[in-house]
């Protein structure tokens, strides 16, 4: 089977192994650039503040390592605030970003989701009336020019933290572009539209960004995997014809595969 990942392209060359090993004929074809932030002052102080924080939530594995870029080498964690993970691409980047295992909180391994609600779920119960939370995250460049400091994403977390006495403080780590693709990208990416490849999505942004890249494309014969229902309905508004659900984990998305084959 054809199956095309999206991802970063620091990150898609291991699912293309993976898929390879497993005897699928994997394609990358990023859809987000990913990068620094440009403004880092606010990262800095952020790190100056850092016992202040009950908890540090941190969106992705991106937002783990631009932000563990700046990091104090005085850092103790004796302490210090949690580490808040969306799920388990972003608990292994703070492990080894040297986060001891025993300060992360994630969703369970076995969770239905891997987002904002099943964290919720995990570290609700310990939330500090009257002490901030720091939400690491990144900002959409050209698309949220407003949001260059507080950077873009869902405020769902925030709200709970409100409501529950507590209050989120927000800080950029890095950036997302959408990656300029050369003629023979998106040659591949319009004959994947309609070979009966499998597109693999874990980013809304990602399926923006392919609606950006080809503007005049049909979808209505491509078929993709996306990893949370937020995507699919992004997936379903571009037009893809058939949109499958999986778990976000390699593993899963290999089981889904077999299961389409």
């Amino acid at each position: 089977m054809r199956v095309v990942i999206t991802r970063p392209a620091g990150d898609a060359q291991t699912w293309v192994d993976a898929l390879q090993a497993a005897g699928h004929q994997a394609l990358a074809l990023p859809l987000i650039e990913v990068g620094p932030a440009t403004h880092l002052q606010a990262v800095v102080r952020a790190w100056t503040q850092w016992s202040n924080f009950q908890a540090v939530m941190f969106v992705s594995a991106q937002a783990v390592r631009y932000f563990f870029e700046c990091q104090p080498a005085s850092l103790t964690w004796a302490n210090g605030p949690r580490c808040w993970a969306t799920g388990p691409g972003t608990q292994k980047a703070l492990l080894q970003a040297g986060v001891p295992e025993a300060c992360i909180d994630s969703p369970a391994a076995d969770a239905a989701q891997f987002d904002s609600e099943a964290l919720w779920q995990r570290v609700s119960a310990q939330v500090q009336r009257g002490k901030p939370v720091l939400i690491v995250r990144g900002h959409d460049v050209y698309t949220q020019p407003d949001a260059a400091l507080s950077g873009t994403g869902r405020d769902w977390l925030a709200q709970q933290l409100k409501t529950s006495g507590a209050s989120a403080q927000f800080v950029v780590a890095y950036e997302r572009r959408a990656p300029l693709w050369t003629v023979n990208q998106k040659a591949h990416a319009s004959e994947a539209a309609t070979d009966d490849s499998v597109w693999c999505f874990s980013s809304s942004q990602a399926i923006q960004n392919l609606a950006h890249n080809l503007p005049t494309q049909s979808w209505a014969k491509a078929r993709c995997i996306a990893t949370h229902p937020r995507i699919a309905q992004t997936a379903q508004a571009l037009g893809f014809g058939k949109i499958h659900m999986s778990r976000p984990a390699l593993a899963d998305l290999l089981v889904s595969l077999e299961s389409l084959a």
